[in-house]
């Protein structure tokens, strides 16, 4: 009877495996290396995001360069995604036991002006799901109110052209922001607006009343990136969303040649009630802000942007609310359910 050939063992002599190539072996070697870099990376670069912005920037005109950039490149990058889950940072939220104001356009009533650099004549242009408050001397809204519920009822339509709005007199032609170098910056936007009020609503967003001039980095970065957070991920997790933005007033030697105002900065207060309480978190954003920016770095309290805007924002909110929620300061944008933190992550790479 014929014997079955024997199938070539991968073992060497006396049952040892066959020795792995070198080049495998400086593979798995670096592959080591590598993962072990990139974890104290993370770390060391979280440990550096996660202090005051001045302090961030003040280290980053000490230390070389070569020493910063990785620190905040990696720092940044961790910090979204463990703030996105919810493992680090911490939010401002209060107990609060008052129905929330579902459908109503302002969390706790109209943003009150009591000092400089907020001008005097703002006039309140309703608009349905939004309110302008419109600045005629700035020729731009000083602030805008929308709330966004839950659920998407619409799809977003076609974006209308910019005009001007034929009930708001002084409105700019929407042709004075060509070659300016400066965005049409949506105050209330159009993906929110359109997708939860419809193309009547979403054609408002698009009048010179509801925009003012923004650098393309700020506009298209930072900017963009809340509003889809808002829209798409944090109504997902918490509900209604209300939203106030508005801008601080920049220098009068600045203004474009129509004498349209360019801030010197924006800024956005979120609001949204759930079981847990009255959750709240504003944002100075700098009009020169760059596209790659991690708003994480422009959280301040509410208490600072009032002084820093002369508005009184939640005025009907009882003051053993307002007070805590407007001193306390959150030290991450606010979670997104698990399922969405891929989302989370395209948003940096729309």
């Amino acid at each position: 009877m014929r014997k079955s050939a024997k199938v070539p063992s991968k073992r060497g002599k006396k049952g040892k495996r066959a020795p792995i190539p070198p080049i495998r072996r400086l593979m798995r070697r670096y592959s080591w290396v590598f993962a072990v870099a990139v974890a104290v990376m993370s770390l060391a670069g979280s440990w550096f995001v996660s202090h005051p912005w001045q302090w961030i920037s003040d280290k980053c005109d000490d230390w070389p360069r070569f020493v910063t950039m990785p620190l905040r490149y990696f720092g940044d990058r961790t910090i979204m995604l463990t703030d996105g889950l919810g493992w680090t940072g911490h939010d401002a939220v209060y107990d609060f036991d008052e129905p929330a104001p579902s459908g109503e356009v302002f969390f706790a009533g109209a943003p009150v002006r009591i000092s400089p650099p907020a001008p005097s004549d703002v006039r309140v242009v309703e608009r349905g799901d939004f309110i302008i408050g419109w600045s005629p001397s700035l020729k731009h809204p000083l602030w805008v109110a929308y709330h966004v519920p839950q659920e998407k009822a619409y799809e977003a339509g076609e974006r209308p052209g910019f005009k001007a709005d034929p009930a708001v007199p002084g409105s700019p032609a929407a042709s004075v922001y060509k070659g300016s170098g400066y965005d049409r910056g949506h105050m209330a936007p159009n993906y929110a607006i359109a997708t939860r009020f419809g193309v009547e609503a979403q054609k408002k967003t698009f009048y010179t009343s509801n925009v003012a001039p923004q650098t393309p980095g700020l506009n298209r970065g930072p900017w963009r990136e809340i509003e889809h957070r808002i829209a798409d991920l944090w109504t997902a997790k918490y509900g209604e969303i209300w939203v106030i933005v508005g801008c601080v007033p920049g220098d009068v030697e600045d203004r474009l040649p129509a004498g349209v105002d360019v801030p010197k900065a924006f800024w956005q207060v979120i609001a949204a009630q759930t079981a847990d309480g009255v959750r709240a978190l504003a944002l100075y954003m700098p009009n020169n802000m760059p596209f790659t920016a991690f708003p994480v770095h422009n959280i301040v309290t509410i208490d600072d942007l009032e002084s820093r805007t002369g508005l009184d924002f939640f005025p009907d909110m009882p003051d053993f609310l307002q007070k805590p929620l407007e001193a306390d300061l959150p030290t991450r944008l606010w979670p997104v359910r698990f399922i969405d933190i891929f989302r989370l992550i395209g948003l940096r790479f729309r």
